[in-house]
């Protein structure tokens, strides 16, 4: 997982002197962004005490001396809560195996009153698929089983997906903008979850096995996944602009529903194609009776 120290580094490389109207008198710089000299000073602290707080040695800082840093770094909202939850992270609580992830009968009452017209899924803190409609997976994942999301072991992982499946891939025609959202969201829920054994485990193995993955780890993004647009090449329907808007949860606010919706008239022929191309299958309420089986484990 990321550190403090780390995080502060990152982001220290990208801002600039003269982004921050700091005056270098033309002297050589060995660093792309800022000095630790000079952002402890912008922040009205020692150097001495910013070495080690990014060296990891300087124990738990201030909210104040954070919200300095922050300041001098131009964060933005979510990039500024990421720092305090990595200030309030320790070492000593290590890894631990989290609980299943659930969702709640409420969340799935409302995918089923989407129907059919409306594909969503529902995504658990790491980006897991825990329910979706018979659109939703036609729309992101129609080589996936259906039934995969109310098995813990089979859960398609929609981060692993797109970094390891070829058909995610080519699926997405912004893939790379896609992908830099799921690696900063990623971010955001480490730092939330410092101590998610599974997390670890996903970013690691990401990490090991897409050089994409890993270079965009390493910038040091971070953001929140809220809104914005997929450009699809669709294997049944072909060429589909989708908006999707997250919505959360009050009852599990890890989860998150996921709706899609067409950006122009176009794309709402090839979502109404894929509604009616998907199988509805025996059962007119397939998202109840995953719902019996989850709960009742």
């Amino acid at each position: 997982m990321e550190s403090l120290g780390a995080f502060l580094k990152s982001r220290r490389d990208q801002v600039t002197p003269d982004a921050i109207g700091l005056r270098t008198y033309g002297s050589s710089r060995r660093v792309p962004g800022l000095r630790r000299e000079e952002l402890a000073h912008l922040a009205g602290v020692s150097a001495g005490y910013y070495a080690r707080l990014e060296q990891g040695q300087a124990g738990t800082a201030s909210a104040q001396v954070l919200d300095a840093l922050a300041r001098v770094l131009e964060l933005d909202e979510v990039e500024r809560a990421h720092l305090h939850n990595l200030a309030r992270r320790t070492d000593r609580l290590g890894l631990a195996e989290p609980p299943v992830e659930r969702p709640h009968p409420r969340v799935l009452a409302l995918l089923d009153s989407l129907a059919e017209a409306t594909p969503a899924v529902v995504l658990g803190r790491r980006g897991d698929v825990l329910a979706w409609n018979r659109t939703g997976h036609a729309l992101l994942a129609e080589h996936v089983d259906f039934e995969a999301p109310g098995d813990q072991a089979r859960r398609p992982s929609i981060p692993r997906m797109f970094f390891l499946d070829p058909l995610t891939r080519d699926l997405h025609r912004n893939w790379e903008e896609l992908a830099r959202i799921h690696v900063a969201y990623l971010r955001l829920t480490a730092g939330r979850f410092p101590t998610d054994a599974r997390l670890a485990n996903l970013i690691g193995e990401l990490t090991m096995r897409s050089d994409q993955f890993a270079g965009m780890w390493a910038t040091g993004e971070v953001a929140d996944c809220t809104t914005g647009d997929m450009h699809l090449q669709h294997p049944t329907v072909g060429t589909a602009s989708i908006a999707y808007q997250v919505w959360l949860q009050p009852d599990s606010p890890d989860h998150r529903l996921e709706i899609y919706t067409p950006k122009d008239a176009s794309s709402a022929d090839a979502l109404d194609l894929l509604t009616r191309h998907t199988p509805l299958g025996d059962d007119s309420n397939l998202t109840r009776r995953r719902t019996a089986r989850c709960w009742s484990r």
